[in-house]
């Protein structure tokens, strides 16, 4: 069983989550700011966490920042910051995720899904989907048994879509997540490489689709 530690200083937010983490089968943990986070992280089996980035005593970027520093447990921080420089920095110190303000609970456990098998992926050598296998070890992508020549970008373009497949990842997660600073805000970027990707990837291309106002899904299950 999973372990999710939720912290929120809104007790509402804290209800709300932990009904849909229960339901999933997860096992709670909670905190009402950074502080207490921080204790709860670093003497608890936690498997990941769910933190608010607004909370007194101390808020979320430093609690994680003080639990990276002993413990690696991956983290989806909850905002109501819309400012890049916020989720730049938040990437730049280990975020695996952001969910905005107001949010679907159902979306974000999905996202919480996605995080711990990513996290459980990255322990793995291979992720095989029918004929298409993903040799991350070697950065190598095979299709029949015969290897896809991809750019390091559209690899890791390729890896991130598939690690979180089944999710609508907005344009700016992608680039943010895949470019880094890199991109300077050119969505052309993204769509060039989506669209080489697609014409590398043959018959699997069909399973990357558009989200059109969003951004892109890998719809295909292992």
């Amino acid at each position: 069983m999973n372990s999710v530690l939720i912290v929120d200083d809104e007790e509402m937010i804290r209800n709300l989550v932990k009904k849909y983490a229960l339901h999933e089968g997860y096992e709670v943990y909670e905190a009402t700011n950074g502080k207490e986070a921080v204790d709860v992280a670093l003497n608890n089996p936690v498997d990941i966490i769910i933190m608010d980035v607004m909370m007194p005593v101390l808020d979320g970027f430093k609690a994680y920042e003080k639990i990276a520093e002993v413990k690696d447990i991956p983290v989806i921080f909850l905002t109501a910051l819309n400012e890049e420089y916020n989720r730049l920095y938040g990437f730049d110190i280990g975020a695996d995720d952001y969910v905005a303000k107001p949010f679907s609970t159902n979306e974000l456990m999905k996202r919480v899904k996605a995080v711990l098998k990513r996290s459980k992926s990255n322990i793995e050598d291979q992720i095989v989907i029918d004929t298409l296998k993903i040799d991350k070890t070697a950065h190598r992508v095979f299709i029949d048994d015969k290897e896809v020549q991809l750019s390091l970008k559209e690899y890791d373009l390729l890896l991130y879509l598939v690690e979180n497949r089944g999710i609508a990842l907005n344009r700016e997660s992608i680039l943010e997540k895949v470019w880094g600073y890199d991109y300077f805000k050119d969505d052309r970027t993204l769509d060039t490489h989506i669209k080489l990707l697609r014409r590398s990837l043959g018959d699997y291309a069909k399973y990357i689709t558009t989200i059109r106002g969003v951004g892109y899904r890998f719809e295909k299950d292992l």
